[in-house]
């Protein structure tokens, strides 16, 4: 039996998310909250059928395709930075930390896609509603996990931080799977919240330094299925560089 989460209404974010250190949101929500329309969001979608095998998995597995791009949002204006590795330290990811993972680029015609910009621009607001208004350095993730192999991991380095101030999961797709339970725990006490994301553009937010998540592994429903998501995340004070 899935458990869904409870919503939180964009207006009611910010005390959201400064009580408990999460939220999430409906799609109606994320269109409200990045000043966007469900079609221009919908629009993003097919890219997630381009996306590229990520070779930098240390499980073995083979289920994992993504890309990824990085930017820089201040003033109301989103600037695209020059392709860069995705690197974290191993105290943040202890199965991929440490190592410059040069993943594919999110392509330019996604990148100019309206619903693009106008969702960084809303997660740099909500990440200065946190932390003070102030450049974010902001990274985007487009994953596929797929059941071609029988299982396919989210989150295979388990339950984690990210290391930055804010981090937004997009629910874009799940097609013929089971499981992918999304689990979000208090960094430092026993509460913890568990549901699953089913919606399209349903979004999970999350104050990073407050709280800990993973999603567990899904399994597939007759053919093999898969769960696209857009993972972004919102840093202070520059990019995590080795």
């Amino acid at each position: 039996m899935l458990l869904h989460p409870a919503y939180t209404y964009p207006e009611q974010l910010a005390t959201q998310m400064r009580q408990q250190g999460y939220a999430v949101l409906s799609p109606q929500g994320v269109a409200q909250l990045a000043g966007c329309t469900p079609s221009e969001l919908e629009a993003l979608r097919a890219s997630w059928n381009a996306l590229a095998p990520d070779a930098y998995l240390k499980d073995g597995g083979h289920y994992r395709h993504r890309r990824h791009a990085s930017f820089v949002v201040e003033a109301g204006g989103v600037t695209q930075v020059p392709h860069r590795a995705h690197w974290q330290p191993l105290e943040y990811n202890a199965l991929h930390g440490g190592m410059q993972r040069w993943f594919e680029p999110v392509l330019p015609e996604t990148v100019a896609q309206p619903a693009w910009t106008r969702l960084l621009l809303s997660l740099a607001g909500v990440a200065s509603a946190l932390r003070g208004a102030q450049p974010w350095y902001v990274e985007a993730h487009q994953f596929r996990i797929d059941t071609a192999g029988g299982i396919g991991r989210p989150t295979p380095e388990g339950a984690h931080r990210d290391g930055v101030d804010l981090v937004a999961v997009f629910l874009v797709a799940r097609e013929g799977v089971k499981g992918g339970e999304t689990r979000v725990f208090q960094s430092d006490g026993p509460s913890g919240q568990r549901f699953t994301l089913t919606e399209p553009w349903s979004a999970l937010l999350l104050d990073d330094e407050r709280v800990i998540h993973e999603t567990t592994p899904i399994q597939p429903v007759g053919e093999a299925g898969y769960r696209d998501t857009l993972v972004v995340t919102c840093r202070a004070g520059g990019f995590q560089d080795a």
